[in-house]
């Protein structure tokens, strides 16, 4: 196919709303990008003059091809050692302008989008984040229309109980980590205390891999306790914010205990919670994203 061809194709067009889908759907990068790469080998074998409408028809077979690697993730992740959390996606900065897209691909989102079963989550995120008439949604995961009104009202129901808390603007956010990050990287107990909200909660994904808790700490006083020890016990350590998951993040290499990406939700000036990734498993699409923006 010629380089004017593909720049035509309905496939290049979509290729970023297809990713998009797949990414919020799955809660990985790296398995949103074979769905997407599954997806192109299907539009390559169509005849695209029985395709009336591209878009719609390359929706619904990303749709049924994530769908179907959903239900078998969501039984692996039933045995997975310690918390599970999605997987870390490098983002531009233009995109935490377009609040509702910055927030339905935040960490915080894809962990509440974890609590769906896969058709409700499928069906969310279509009708709720890219507007998808009902009719197409129905068609792609299988259900009469009527269903899929009653499965999108449901999540909607079931995420709007869980969601964040409030938006934040992403100046906000970049003064609220810069803050949490001086705390952490000088021990600044009381820094900390001021930074975290009282009943803040942190999230570790080691993936029994890496060390990282395995339970849920809970309190302003156990989280600061657990961070201040890190000037102390990191090796040649270095710290920097980057745009992450649509919002802003804080990437730690230290060579004492490996790299961890680390994703906030704030409120009110503070942060509520904290979700570290440090499964190696998960870090490496994000490696390689990071390099090719250099």
């Amino acid at each position: 196919m010629s380089a004017t061809a593909l720049g035509d194709d309905p496939f290049v067009a979509h290729r970023s709303l297809l990713f998009t889908v797949a990414y919020e759907m799955l809660g990985s990068a790296a398995h949103a990008e074979d769905v997407v790469q599954e997806a192109w080998l299907r539009w390559d074998e169509v005849d695209r003059a029985t395709v009336r409408d591209p878009r719609a028809y390359l929706v619904r077979i990303v749709t049924r091809q994530a769908l179907n690697r959903l239900r078998t993730l969501s039984r692996r992740r039933e045995e997975y050692v310690g918390e599970w959390l999605p997987e870390p996606l490098l983002t531009v900065p233009d995109v935490a302008e377009d609040v509702e897209l910055a927030e339905s691909v935040s960490i915080a989102m894809l962990t509440v989008l974890e609590s769906l079963t896969p058709t409700e989550r499928a069906v969310f995120v279509l009708r709720e984040v890219f507007d998808v008439p009902h009719d197409e949604i129905a068609a792609a995961v299988g259900k009469t229309s009527a269903a899929v009104r009653q499965i999108s009202s449901r999540a909607r129901n079931h995420v709007e109980a869980r969601r964040p808390r409030m938006r934040v603007s992403r100046d906000e956010q970049q003064e609220v980590v810069d803050r949490f990050v001086a705390a952490v990287t000088t021990g600044d107990l009381q820094g900390l205390l001021d930074v975290l909200a009282p009943d803040v909660v942190l999230l570790a994904d080691g993936g029994g891999i890496a060390n990282a808790v395995r339970m849920p700490i809970l309190g302003a006083k156990k989280v600061a306790n657990l961070l201040r020890p890190f000037p102390r016990v990191a090796v040649n350590a270095t710290v920097e914010t980057f745009p992450l998951n649509g919002g802003v993040g804080v990437r730690i290499d230290d060579e004492a205990g490996g790299p961890t990406i680390v994703s906030v939700e704030i409120a009110e000036g503070r942060i509520t919670r904290i979700f570290a990734m440090r499964n190696p498993h998960k870090l490496g699409w994000l490696d390689e994203a990071i390099e090719l923006r250099r």
